[in-house]
């Protein structure tokens, strides 16, 4: 198929479309997505031993895990430097989070070897009641911030070493507020990109908490850029460059990525099937005695509407465990290859089987025009090909991967600061303005979960 018949196989989204945010629609300057054999295969069930076996604490409220006030010192080292401001979310409720530290113990860490616990960072993030007294949460803790300072330029070069104090932001989230009562909500889950921490992706889960989803996002410690414990432990990223030019890398990293879902899953499912259980089970922590989750957080959980969404490896993670995890009804792969690494002869690796099979359930494929190649072109293809009209492919103009991350509303404001100039910017981002951008992929990720999910 020649490229131009491809192009209008897919859904283009450029300046144009950002006015369609607001709407139920998800159409634009081009046409529907392709289509075609579905697939899937179950996975196992929850237990309820699961939950109260002792896996999901709190993390501690320390001074590390609310915003810095207004004129209180910069964190990690970075005094005087840029303060940056995440966009406000669109949606008519205030927003309540909670970090949250689950332990698998029956999984040893990759990244750590033998005698090791697999230990996950996450936040939820969801509608909340009363926040008064409940301080912000910050973007970044200021140790995650001083580590993130010295990973992020080496992960995305564009990023400039100095001159950003990145613990100063916050978040527009209050810590632990009580969920907001009345009904339960759809559940999404949410794993970034190789090498990035699930900071990364504070845009789109508060905008769509703002609107009535429950929203965890997941940090894969050992291969995000930094993840702090709550005793104070930084686990800093083990990569040394592209884990996809190693393909047994590749393979572990994808492996334990899929299986930090799942644990994290496992919990939401357990937590929300056993309400009358879950806040004395959540406060009965070895290491966080008396803790408990935030009062109305657990009845808040849909068990039975859950979504994934995930950036590059986090979206190749996202597609595969809609494949793999029929408790999962829908996700959104934002710009994730959907095969093995190819050979060094140039030979092609292996599709997921998310792309060999195909899937019965929807699946939202979305990239930028600015980070294609020909692997995107044959294992989104053959995704969609073998999907029979349950995957969709959809494409932003003017944009490239990073785009699809906090940095479409960073970048900008590093340019106007004179730390990155317009090239680096479009070099990161792309040339399509925040005011665009932004808006664009909060509407398209939540309009997909709400049609196929429901209405939070």
């Amino acid at each position: 198929m020649a490229n131009r018949d491809r192009d209008r196989d897919r859904d283009t989204y450029g300046a144009k479309a950002v006015a369609l945010a607001g709407r139920g629609g998800a159409g634009g300057t081009g046409v529907a997505g392709r289509t075609g054999p579905g697939g899937g295969v179950g996975r196992r069930a929850v237990a309820a031993a699961a939950v109260l076996g002792g896996a999901v604490a709190l993390a501690g409220r320390g001074p590390a895990w609310a915003a810095p006030r207004p004129g209180s010192p910069a964190g990690a080292g970075a005094a005087g430097g840029l303060r940056l401001r995440l966009p406000a979310p669109s949606g008519p409720y205030r927003i309540g989070a909670s970090v949250l530290r689950l332990v698998d113990r029956e999984r040893p860490d990759p990244w750590l070897g033998a005698g090791s616990v697999r230990q996950v960072m996450a936040t939820a993030w969801y509608p909340a009641g009363d926040v008064r007294g409940r301080p912000r949460l910050p973007h970044m803790t200021p140790r995650a911030a001083g580590s993130f300072a010295s990973w992020a330029p080496r992960i995305h070069p564009r990023v400039p070493a100095t001159g950003v104090d990145w613990a100063a932001t916050a978040t527009h989230a209050h810590l632990d507020a009580p969920a907001l009562a009345g009904r339960r909500r759809p559940v999404l889950l949410y794993s970034p990109g190789g090498g990035d921490p699930r900071t990364l992706g504070t845009c789109v889960a508060e905008e769509l908490a703002s609107h009535g989803f429950v929203v965890v996002t997941v940090d894969h410690p050992g291969d995000a850029s930094e993840v702090e414990l709550p005793d104070g432990t930084l686990r800093e990223t083990v990569f040394r460059g592209d884990p996809r030019t190693d393909p047994e890398l590749f393979q572990t990293v994808i492996e334990t990525r899929l299986a930090d879902v799942r644990l994290v899953l496992d919990h939401v499912v357990g937590l929300a099937s056993l309400v009358g259980l879950a806040n004395r089970v959540a406060g009965h922590r070895r290491d966080q005695p008396g803790r408990a989750l935030p009062r109305g957080l657990a009845r808040a959980m849909d068990p039975h509407r859950v979504g994934v969404y995930g950036h590059s490896a986090g979206g190749t993670t996202a597609a595969q465990a809609l494949y793999d995890d029929r408790r999962i009804a829908a996700a959104a792969n934002l710009e994730g290859y959907l095969s093995h690494p190819g050979t060094p002869t140039g030979r092609p690796g292996p599709l997921f089987p998310v792309a060999r099979d195909g899937v019965d359930r929807p699946l939202l494929l979305l990239g930028t025009d600015g980070f294609r190649d020909a692997e995107f072109e044959r294992t989104w293809s053959a995704a969609v090909a073998r999907s029979r009209g349950h995957a969709t492919w959809r494409q932003m103009a003017s944009a490239t991967h990073a785009t699809l991350t906090d940095y479409a509303a960073l970048a900008p404001q590093l340019q106007a600061a004179g730390l990155i100039t317009a090239e680096a910017r479009a070099e990161l981002v792309g040339t399509i303005d925040p005011a665009r951008s932004v808006p664009l992929l909060r509407h398209l990720v939540r309009t997909f979960f709400a049609r196929h999910l429901g209405t939070p």
